[in-house]
């Protein structure tokens, strides 16, 4: 329970995050302003080691834990869908036709979150290895994402 707890303290936190990410949906291999937000926000987190320009603007960053051990990956899309935004919310696209109707910004958002606690406990062996990536069906670029930073 002392997990569920830790990270229900960052649901403000969280909302902001996906919010922001939703006012400002990027498309395709042109997420820079997004990987520049994660890098941001990994950087708050105290993770260093953030490896960037994968397929362009994709990024891994890898947390060490308390322990030797093995590598796991945890992983979130970043892009957007061309799609107009009709929604009126206060966090509505600023980008003309551009829009998170798909969920990467919430899927950003949390692994944001989990990778906020896991900086912050390390509690577990091994590493690892967080994967913000773009356009999913980048078979390749993921092979060479692993090879590179694993």
């Amino acid at each position: 329970m002392a997990i569920l707890n830790s990270i229900a303290g960052f649901e403000k936190d969280m909302a902001e995050w996906r919010r922001h990410l939703h006012q400002y949906p990027e498309l395709g291999r042109e997420c820079y302003k997004t990987a520049e937000y994660v890098t941001e926000r990994l950087k708050e987190f105290g993770i260093s080691e953030i490896h960037s320009g994968y397929a362009s603007s994709g990024l891994v960053a890898i947390i060490e834990g308390k322990a030797p051990g093995g590598t796991i990956g945890l992983r979130a899309d970043m892009d957007a869908l061309p799609i107009k935004e009709n929604t009126g919310l206060s966090y509505s696209s600023k980008n003309e036709g551009v829009m998170h109707a798909c969920g990467h910004d919430g899927h950003t958002a949390m692994l944001l979150g989990a990778a906020r606690y896991l900086a912050e406990t390390r509690n577990f062996s091994g590493r690892v290895a967080l994967i913000f990536q773009l356009m999913r069906k980048l078979l390749v670029v993921r092979k060479q994402w692993l090879k590179k930073v694993l």
